[in-house]
């Protein structure tokens, strides 16, 4: 059991960093109940004494003095609220729900997961979900982030986690980076990968339209239009196998459908993904050389892989090079997504997906489902549910008629906001769990006040499997409180309100309860307890008994689905493409400055250094619109416009502009649309139409005046790339 925690002055307490999926342990030291200096050790992984700018400077938002400290009720339009008890808040929460509940069914209501709240904060919510209002319409922002890549590994090989752990990315010998602005997005991570090139040798590839700046440390640069990545992917795999490159006994042991995956990738030759991606043939013959000549070779990807259309066919692609080298199941080897979340590996692993309880066991499956229900005492659904996508459009049907976010801003994550925006003001209930008034905020009905990381015990997963611990450090501020304790409680109002007379059990001393029972039910989890967490720092899971040393790489012997698929897969461009009346192509993404949706950062001494959005527009495009660095352009899609200004920079590829989605006053989501990968259900982040023009500088913005050049965090980071 976890001891009561008093903080003294001048404390020091070891955490895990709240910010992006690296998993960074952090020191916060403590005095008059502020963090006055983060530092970080340097004998813990992953990040040894590392840190980035928004793990070292940004976690003054704990202290914003807007913080919420005290339920809200909505008292009349949108965005005005009154204070209100925790009494009558959660009465009315719980009678409401109750009620459309009674009415319509568990399916009438959507849950959202959080990939910033603990494993402990999400299991709870999925619990409650499952158990008491009967749906499994839980999700979360993977959702919006990594699906294609969940999908795609889930089809590959059975697992949709990182394969190899972080520690091992210094001693790399060959690695692809694709899709990542890694330096800016995981820059922890992009310093391990700096050393195996700069002290070690290692030879990088790098697969990206755009001028990153791991492009400075590539062996070789494969820059693809965008919307390709297929296409660059099968050539590879066409010289793979034509040139015998393949691990014969790899394939023989390990892998299925070899015979017919050869045979579809004739027609993919190099010269066909040229005319198609403008890769030159022979730097992807060399690309195909390199990964599969090394004797180790790795690949990272982000979301420039997973947020398309055919997002789930672009992680195939890089599953199918794997498996037909072999370049799995070994340190320094393995598929890699980067997750961009603190814990959003954990809340998938949690259970806050729709169709799998915690650690991927699917709610259709009887005997699965048949132990969920010994554990809890309950009859569960069986039926997988919405994802947030099929979500937002049950709410404009009338299908969903209430919605719980927890520690989500979906108003800023969504594709198409005014669709969006539009299906949350039909929901009839709209309760939030969060630390800030953010834009779905404006539009719930309660908000109840929780706690930061800094505040709270419990764990983070990091993107490679790492249980690590969090621990509170400061007090709540005013009468806020945890989000399980929160969850727990509407639990048990809500339970006899709807004739559940055996409860679940939604009484826990502490957050190691919630744990001991979580591992309990997760076979992958049972050997990961909290005494274990304080004695080695982290774990990674699958870890099954107490004396397993954990998982750093998997399937060193086996796939989870027994062996390893190559999928044939087949190249079209089903995403918004440039035409003459919107000519340029926008693609979306971080700053380093930022993180998701900016309502952390923005309340962060970080949104000094970077404190508007700027349009990354390339030079050729600059002259012929007669733009500079500094003016003001507006941004038209088929579905909005936004203002901003401009960064000239050769960052992006002529015809291409990149907007941050951190900034609500030019939302880059606005613009996005809401079209789908089929089997993923992620949106297509990375491809929308749009045309440019200059513009004013708007009303609202009129005390906007800052030298863009003249400042280090918003500059030019590729120049004299052309």
């Amino acid at each position: 059991m976890i001891a009561p925690v008093s903080v003294k002055p001048d404390a020091v307490v070891r955490t895990t960093c709240p910010y992006c999926g690296v998993g960074c342990q952090i020191d916060l030291r403590l005095k008059d109940g502020l963090i006055y200096r983060v530092d970080a050790p340097f004998d813990t992984a992953p990040n040894y004494g590392n840190l980035c700018v928004k793990g070292r400077f940004g976690l003054d938002y704990v202290t914003h003095p807007r913080r919420l400290t005290r339920p809200l009720i909505r008292s009349g339009g949108p965005g005005e609220f009154r204070e209100a008890s925790w009494e009558e808040a959660l009465t009315l929460v719980s009678e409401r729900l109750a009620a459309i509940v009674r009415e319509s069914g568990g399916d009438s209501v959507a849950t959202y997961a959080s990939a910033k709240a603990t494993n402990e904060d999400n299991y709870i919510l999925q619990k409650w979900v499952r158990a008491v209002l009967k749906t499994n319409n839980i999700d979360h922002c993977a959702r919006l982030c990594h699906a294609g890549s969940v999908t795609a590994l889930q089809l590959a090989i059975g697992s949709s986690a990182m394969s190899n752990s972080i520690a091992e990315m210094d001693t790399l010998d060959t690695f692809i980076v694709t899709g990542s602005n890694t330096t800016e997005t995981h820059p922890v991570i992009s310093l391990q990968l700096k050393k195996a090139v700069r002290q070690n040798g290692a030879k990088l590839i790098v697969i990206d339209p755009r001028a990153v700046e791991m492009t400075q440390f590539a062996t070789l640069w494969l820059r693809q239009k965008p919307g390709t990545d297929v296409t660059v992917f099968q050539a590879m795999a066409h010289v793979i196998v034509t040139e015998d490159l393949i691990n014969e006994a790899f394939v023989r042991d390990r892998t299925e459908g070899f015979a017919e995956y050869a045979e579809s990738l004739k027609p993919f030759t190099p010269e066909w993904a040229e005319a198609i991606s403008g890769v030159p043939a022979e730097d992807i013959r060399k690309a195909a050389r390199m990964y599969a000549g090394a004797k180790r070779s790795a690949i990272y990807w982000g979301m420039g892989i997973s947020q398309s259309v055919h997002g789930t066919d672009n992680a195939l692609g890089l599953a199918n090079l794997a498996l037909l080298t072999g370049h799995i199941g070994r340190p320094g080897t393995g598929l890699n997504p980067l997750r961009g979340q603190n814990n959003v590996q954990g809340c998938s692993d949690s259970g806050g997906l729709p169709n799998v309880f915690t650690a991927y066991q699917p709610v259709n499956d009887s005997d699965i489902r048949g132990r969920f229900e010994d554990a809890w005492g309950t009859a569960l659904p069986a039926e997988p549910g919405l994802t947030v996508t099929e979500m937002v459009d049950g709410a404009l049907t009338g299908a969903i008629r209430a919605m719980v976010v927890m520690g989500e801003n979906p108003l800023m994550s969504e594709p198409h906001l005014s669709h969006a925006r539009h299906a949350m003001e039909a929901l009839e209930l709209v309760v939030c769990l969060d630390i800030f008034m953010n834009e779905t905020g404006e539009l719930a009905h309660v908000i109840l006040p929780t706690a930061s990381f800094a505040e709270k015990d419990g764990t983070f997963t990091n993107s490679d499997r790492r249980v690590q611990r969090v621990r509170k450090a400061l007090p709540l501020p005013g009468d806020s409180r945890l989000d399980w304790d929160i969850v727990c409680d509407l639990a048990r109002r809500m339970e006899p309100l709807l004739g559940i007379t055996r409860s679940a059990g939604f009484d826990y001393p502490d957050v190691e309860a919630i744990w001991e029972e979580m591992r309990r039910v997760t076979p992958d989890f049972y050997g990961i307890t909290y005494e274990r967490l304080e004695r080695e720092s982290g774990v990674h899971w699958p870890c099954p008994t107490l004396d397993h040393p954990g998982t750093p790489y998997l399937f060193a012997e086996s796939f989870p689905r027994g062996r390893g698929r190559l999928w044939a897969l087949e190249y079209s461009n089903e995403s918004e493409l440039p035409d003459p009346e919107y000519p340029y192509h926008l693609t979306t993404g971080r700053v380093l400055f930022h993180w998701h949706g900016g309502t952390l950062t923005r309340r962060s001494r970080l949104d000094a250094a970077y404190p508007e959005p700027v349009l990354e527009l390339h030079p050729e495009d600059a002259r012929e619109l007669d733009l500079d660095s500094g003016d003001w352009v507006k941004v038209t899609s088929r579905r909005a416009s936004v203002i901003c200004r401009v960064l000239v920079t050769g960052r992006s590829p002529a015809g291409t502009v990149f907007l941050p989605f951190h900034f609500a006053e030019a939302a880059a989501n606005l613009l996005t649309l809401n079209k789908i990968d089929p089997r993923a259900k992620i949106p297509d982040f990375k491809m929308a139409a749009v045309r440019l023009e200059k513009a004013a500088r708007p009303p609202d913005r009129e005390g906007v005046d800052i030298p863009l050049l003249d400042r280090g965090a918003i500059k030019d980071p590729a120049p004299g790339v052309e």
